[in-house]
């Protein structure tokens, strides 16, 4: 079956042709379903090639699946082909199985739309560009992904474009992962120039013998690539387009931040870890990047009121976990917590749109209250998902973002301390959401009749709650052999010289447990603090705001950094197009075009007196010419 890998991409694309060019003959449900199987297909091909895979010795398990040449121009040599190994059956697995049950539930969710063929044609579209990015044997190959992914982004974000909204995130996400894959593309040439290829295999055999560790070449490649990641995975600076993205359909707010592209950023710096293991300068960068991001991105969801902005602040400080371990050698433990992310926040974001599905598309939160009663599936599912993000015992989050703190903890006492913060916030932040949505007094609209989702919404969420609960345990601390998901990963993550002793270290698992505790402990006053104040006392909230008021408005309006980017970037932007629209394009270039015309209109007004169209005058015309040429010749 590991001849067969092009399988996976190939049935999203068979989805894609059918939808988008025959659909319009299909009834909603063939659509739907043809849209569906489309992805259940990939997910049961790459299980089949990771079941190939495990039968095989560790050290056999990297293999390479070229179709045809691509490009050949000289020295560059590129094919159209695919890699087989761990890390990319884990992420083949990941993104295929999570989107099979997105796209199960976006047959309930979007079932009135007007717009559901298209739907589903950019969901498969979306798929198959994602997998082409995590399956691509070369950087040319992951680049095609890398910008198809961006495009079906933009596509879904601005789903709706006929509102003001939806278009504009749409263009925002777009323009500011332009600016992220910038920097990949300066990191692919520099890598060319060095090693005349494109390929992973032979770029990262080759880098311990030609890049000097430490030095100026590796440093730029990491970090160029890094800039890269920052834009596709929302960190700091260039997480803005993130929260905005809320404004597509709920569906695919799962989708872009529980499987597919927020996660291509973390992927390609693990697939990178050999490269990044010769720049120490780019790993501390990754580091602090990541750790300065989970605990600003936690700071603004502690305030906000609108359901899925809370997710999505969520997401980006998850994703600073992920480049916290990948700065700091483990990025098994990274890969650990996108997997575990992967089901739990494709859980709260489904969970959020059947709340949105039973209160008629609202998403404030100060206008819910008291639901459990009203949508039971969704509150226990919810709260399961909630109680995995905030690392909670024996959740699948708990144990992925455990490893993370302990691998943070052996290297630097400051990194694990913001961590450690962020965990806090992150268990405030969830269960306040928890608490205003679901219990308490009851705040909705009288006109509007609550009601639970249908079954097609509702199993998706049960799938996915069961992953986020049994989902940890492919990563046991304290056991031996009891992490299998580090265990299969060796062969890739132990290249770059970060084996699972390299990243432990020889520690005893007593100091472990007690860390392990601490973990807990930090997660559960996060939750006993939004108890007190929004169970127990909810009038603390509004007295807090009142004395912290200016703190309060800062966070609230999220460090104003959206305003402070249109004051400081967009306008002067917006401003210097007008000035060069009116003083370049309309006076110099519309100008010189113009006058042209306007000269040549006028010489032609000049010279049609000339043609009279009388037989007389052109006879006296040519008459007075040979005359005149007679005389010239003669005179001379």
């Amino acid at each position: 079956m590991i001849n067969y890998i092009w399988m996976v991409t190939l049935f999203p694309l068979i989805g894609v042709v059918l939808n988008g060019l025959a659909g319009v003959k299909f009834p909603r449900k063939v659509t739907g379903a043809i849209g569906s199987l489309a992805i259940l297909g990939s997910f049961l091909t790459a299980c089949l090639i990771f079941a190939e895979v495990l039968r095989l010795p560790a050290a056999q398990r990297t293999s390479e699946v070229v179709l045809f040449t691509w490009i050949a121009c000289g020295s560059l040599l590129v094919n159209i082909g695919f890699l087989v190994d761990p890390l990319s059956l884990v992420m083949l697995l990941t993104v295929s199985g999570v989107s099979f049950i997105i796209h199960i539930y976006s047959m309930g969710y979007m079932a009135e739309d007007e717009g559901f063929r298209r739907y589903f044609t950019y969901l498969n579209l979306f798929v198959f560009f994602m997998l082409i990015l995590v399956s691509a044997n070369s950087f040319l190959l992951m680049f095609v992904g890398w910008e198809g992914v961006g495009l079906c982004s933009y596509l879904l974000i601005g789903f709706w474009y006929q509102r003001r909204a939806p278009a504009d995130a749409g263009k925002k996400a777009f323009v500011v992962n332009r600016i992220g894959d910038y920097g990949f593309l300066l990191a692919m040439m520099l890598i060319f120039v060095t090693f005349k290829t494109l390929d992973f295999s032979t770029v990262f055999a080759a880098a311990p013998h030609t890049l000097e560790s430490g030095g100026l070449a590796v440093t730029l490649i990491t970090l160029l690539l890094f800039l890269g990641a920052c834009g596709k995975s929302a960190q700091i600076p260039l997480y803005v387009w993130l929260p905005d993205a809320m404004e597509g359909p709920t569906p695919v707010s799962a989708l872009i931040h529980a499987a597919t592209m927020v996660t291509a950023g973390v992927y390609m710096v693990v697939r990178c870890s050999v490269l990044y293991s010769l720049a120490p300068l780019s790993m501390d960068v990754v580091a602090i990047i990541g750790c300065l991001t989970a605990i600003y991105a936690a700071s603004i969801g502690l305030m906000q009121n609108d359901i899925k902005r809370v997710l999505a602040y969520s997401t980006i400080s998850q994703l600073g976990y992920m480049f916290l371990a990948c700065g700091v050698g483990a990025f098994s433990a990274g890969i650990f917590h996108l997997v575990t992310h992967a089901f739990f926040k494709a859980l709260l974001f489904l969970g959020a749109g059947s709340v949105m599905h039973g209160m008629a598309g609202e998403l404030d939160m100060r206008k819910m209250g008291a639901l459990k009663s009203k949508m039971p599936w969704t509150y226990w599912t919810f709260l399961i998902g909630t109680l995995a993000l905030a690392g909670i015992f024996p959740f699948a989050g708990f144990f992925s973002k455990d490893e993370i703190l302990w691998d943070v903890l052996q290297k630097s006492t400051v990194l694990w301390a913001g961590g450690a913060i962020g965990a806090f916030m992150t268990a405030f932040y969830m269960f306040r959401a928890v608490f205003m949505t679901f219990h308490g007094e009851s705040r909705v609209d009288e006109q509007v009749h609550v009601h639970e989702s249908p079954r097609v919404m509702l199993i998706p969420l049960g799938v996915l709650a069961l992953l986020s609960v049994a989902g940890g345990f492919i990563g046991l601390p304290l056991i031996e052999g009891g992490n299998r998901l580090k265990e299969f990963l060796v062969p890739v993550i132990a290249l770059a010289g970060h084996g699972a002793a390299a990243q432990h270290g020889a520690h005893e698992a007593g100091f472990e447990a007690v860390m392990m505790v601490v973990s807990l402990g930090v997660a559960l006053a996060g939750i006993a603090l939004a108890w007190l104040m929004y169970i127990k006392n909810p009038a603390v909230p509004e007295k807090l705001s009142e004395r912290l008021s200016g703190l309060y408005r800062l966070i609230y309006n999220k460090y104003f950094v959206d305003e402070a980017c249109a004051a400081v970037i967009v306008e002067p932007v917006k401003n210097g197009s007008l000035f060069l629209w009116r003083a370049c394009d309309n006076k110099v270039i519309d100008g010189a075009v113009n006058g042209s015309g306007a000269v040549m209109l006028r010489a032609s007004r000049i010279l049609q007196r000339v043609q009279t169209g009388m037989v007389q005058g052109y006879a006296l015309g040519f008459v007075g010419g040979v005359i005149a040429v007679l005389y010239i010749v003669f005179a001379m």
